[in-house]
């Protein structure tokens, strides 16, 4: 019986290169000379630091462009509000791994919503959906796809 798996997951190691990448080009910048500016990788869980919010806001964009050069999805990134004090400030950017049991359910409901003759149960952080022919699989993955979770969804061990 055909099926597969519906994952959200992120390359942790392409993460790490594009922090590194936007952290050289912070210390090469002119506009960042002689700031207290930086950039900080906890497994999932990016830190930036810096003298200024509008600074966080320039760095917030390079992290940007670096993970797009990367080709890792922005949807991933879980962005919290800028902690700001008199001389400092940082904000976090959390990298969501895995589907939560709130979005698994609601991709449950509408795949059983949509009709088709597939089974879709919750196992985890991922989805499997198994179902008599490969055409409905496919069906399943066009809905998903025209649905907006604000996650980055992979669909994964399609086997026949």
């Amino acid at each position: 019986m055909p099926s597969f798996d519906i994952v959200s997951e992120v390359d942790i190691q392409e993460v790490r290169n594009a922090v590194d990448q936007a952290r050289r080009e912070i210390a090469t910048r002119f506009d960042f000379k002689g700031t207290k500016c930086s950039f900080e990788l906890k497994e999932n869980e990016i830190l930036m630091k810096a003298d200024q919010e509008f600074q966080l806001n320039q760095m917030m964009d390079i992290l940007r462009q670096k993970m797009v050069k990367r080709k890792v999805d922005l949807a991933c990134m879980d962005v919290q509000e800028p902690e700001t004090t008199l001389n400092a400030a940082t904000q976090r950017v959390l990298i969501r791994q895995g589907i939560e049991a709130d979005s698994a359910r609601k991709m449950v409901k509408m795949i059983k919503a949509g009709k088709l003759k597939v089974q879709a149960q919750v196992q985890g952080d991922q989805v499997r959906v198994t179902g008599k022919k490969r055409d409905d699989l496919q069906q399943v993955i066009s809905l998903l796809k025209q649905a907006d979770f604000e996650l980055p969804l992979q669909y994964i061990n399609f086997r026949d």
